[in-house]
């Protein structure tokens, strides 16, 4: 977890976080079930597998999300959300749906769960 911050401002906490282009859709994706290395490689946006790596370790290290043995691929890790992390849910929420109203051409394809 990052020691120093920019800013006590919590926005800008929060963006040194999750703010970048990639963290919001792996919750995403974690989210509406998603848990194997592979499966956040197949989305549609093609994240790269270093970043993937990358924001997957950020998000542990917050304690957003956790890895564990996957029960369907023995010897590979899964990941989920935690507690912490499903509690973002409602702010992922919000920004679909302030997409949904705003930005034309976008639609909701992937359902997210209710925390």
């Amino acid at each position: 977890m990052r020691k120093s911050r920019r800013s006590p401002c919590p926005v800008a906490c929060v963006l040194d976080v999750i703010g970048d282009k990639w963290t919001l859709l792996i919750i995403r994706d974690l989210a509406a079930g998603k848990s194997q290395f592979k499966e956040f490689c197949a989305s549609p946006e093609r994240i790269a597998t270093n970043i993937l790596a990358d924001r997957l370790d950020r998000l542990v290290s917050h304690g957003l999300v956790e890895r564990y043995a996957s029960d369907d691929h023995p010897g590979r890790e899964a990941y989920r959300l935690t507690l912490k992390g499903r509690t973002l849910l409602p702010v992922l929420k919000s920004i679909a749906d302030w997409g949904l109203a705003h930005i034309e051409g976008t639609e909701a394809r992937i359902q997210v769960a209710a925390p």
